[in-house]
């Protein structure tokens, strides 16, 4: 599966983005997708992640009822609505894929990734 990310940018203390990811190719597979972020001088880490059926998600706690996973899987399109969003979330946010049903929160179990979006939140 190729995976094209789109949105994120430039927002407020507290503001709101939405990140999209669009996937192709072997799109008729059932895939996991998952969000992970990126920030300068930090390892990279999961932010959330979703199953096909979109019943069942995980999130790291900081982003816990701030951040919102969601799949169109008739679209292949999945979304990660980011609200009340703070500075320390300032980071380069990446979508990855997997084929399967494992809502695993390693990096490694993924292998197709988006080509990643900045994400700014300034103070």
């Amino acid at each position: 599966v190729q995976l094209v990310q789109s949105g994120g940018g430039l927002a407020q203390d507290g503001g709101s983005l939405k990140l999209s990811c669009s996937g192709s190719g072997r799109t008729g597979c059932r895939y996991v997708l998952c969000w992970f972020r990126h920030a300068p001088g930090m390892v990279r880490e999961f932010v959330a992640v979703i199953n096909w059926n979109g019943d069942r998600t995980k999130y790291r706690d900081s982003v816990k009822g701030r951040f919102t996973i969601s799949r169109d899987s008739a679209k292949n399109t999945g979304f990660l609505q980011m609200n009340a969003l703070k500075p320390e979330g300032t980071a380069v946010y990446y979508c990855a894929g997997d084929v399967g049903d494992n809502i695993s929160v390693n990096s490694k179990t993924y292998r197709s990734w988006g080509q990643g979006t900045q994400v700014t939140v300034t103070s």
